[in-house]
């Protein structure tokens, strides 16, 4: 898709919006998971999450092709959104989003208050994605999917990050939306000629990539409803299940639980907050700590964009007594 040279342009392209995100090593994560724990903070992103890097390669090129575009539409829960909002303005490029019914109310406002125009549509994801691409036509304005070369060239740029600024990985966990993140992950590792192992973490609740990671061939899902609404995907990208299938040693999933103890454990390890994809990644560790035990691993904090109500209800809420003691 592409080679190190365009993948360390792209990351220069980025840097002039916002530094490398940091990389730590944390103590308390290492005495929970009795692994070595490197997490990237991607939720340090001035949209606090790491589409912001694949909105910003994608809207550079749009521009330079197409300088008269109209402008661009899209779909999204939040993030993908956010990126789009932020580079549009940068470079003068009008941004509709198109979001489900009940989607997050501070996403949105986030979205708005990049300047971008949003519209309400469908049930979930999937539906508001076909609507957003009706949009594109009926209207004239360049549909931006939430796979693309433009979009993976991008958020690989914090893989980059991560690989050249910790030590050697053993092991990488990254969340699965639609694709973009892990595929980054993966070609990222393969321009470097590392050997870490990367798995992909999904929810129970939509596990389509799980599924057709394992029989070799697109499985869509019927329902997303998990809360991690960064993984609620019900059809996967065949380009990105090419690259994960190819890349990726498994995928694990994760259950809603699993991941409100996992985003009370990085507050109370790091004092960062994690939205639900952000800390899927530490809830597949914590379901694996047996077989990472004394490795050094790498997690995605993929980003911090959680509603308050989200997280007063589902973290702090009836749930809060369930799995969220530290092992040693």
């Amino acid at each position: 898709m592409f080679d190190l040279p365009a993948l360390e342009a792209a990351a220069a392209l980025v840097h002039r919006a916002f530094p490398p995100t940091p990389q730590y090593a944390w103590p308390l994560l290492a005495a929970r998971t009795g692994a070595e724990v490197w997490v990237k903070h991607e939720n340090h992103t001035p949209t606090g999450a790491f589409k912001l890097r694949g909105g910003l390669v994608y809207m550079d090129r749009l521009k330079r092709e197409r300088p008269q575009v109209r402008g661009v539409v899209s779909a999204t829960r939040g993030n993908h959104g956010q990126s789009l909002a932020y580079a549009g303005a940068r470079h003068g490029v009008p941004v509709t989003i198109v979001v489900p019914q009940g989607n997050s109310t501070e996403k949105n406002a986030a979205m708005q208050a990049q300047g971008a125009r949003l519209l309400e549509h469908g049930a979930d994801f999937d539906a508001a994605r076909a609507y957003a691409a009706a949009l594109a036509e009926a209207e004239g304005l360049e549909f931006a999917p939430s796979f693309a070369p433009d979009l993976v060239l991008g958020v690989a740029t914090y893989a980059l990050e991560f690989f050249r600024g910790a030590p050697a990985l053993d092991a990488l966990y990254v969340p699965i939306g639609l694709g973009s993140g892990i595929c980054g992950c993966i070609l990222a590792r393969d321009l470097l000629g590392l050997r870490t192992e990367i798995i992909g973490v999904q929810s129970t609740e939509a596990p389509a990539y799980a599924l057709s990671f394992a029989a070799g061939r697109v499985v869509t899902v019927e329902s997303a409803q998990t809360r991690a609404d960064g993984m609620a995907v019900r059809i996967p990208d065949p380009a990105a299940l090419a690259i994960i299938r190819r890349g990726a040693a498994r995928v694990v999933t994760v259950t809603d639980a699993e991941v409100a103890a996992a985003i009370r454990a990085y507050w109370q390890d790091t004092h960062n907050l994690a939205e639900g994809a952000g800390a899927a990644p530490l809830a597949a560790l914590l379901q694996e700590r047996g077989r990472m035990a004394g490795r050094r691993v790498g997690l995605v904090l993929c980003g911090g964009n959680i509603d308050l109500a989200l997280f007063r209800d589902w973290v702090l809420g009836r749930e809060a007594g369930e799995g969220g003691g530290r092992a040693g």
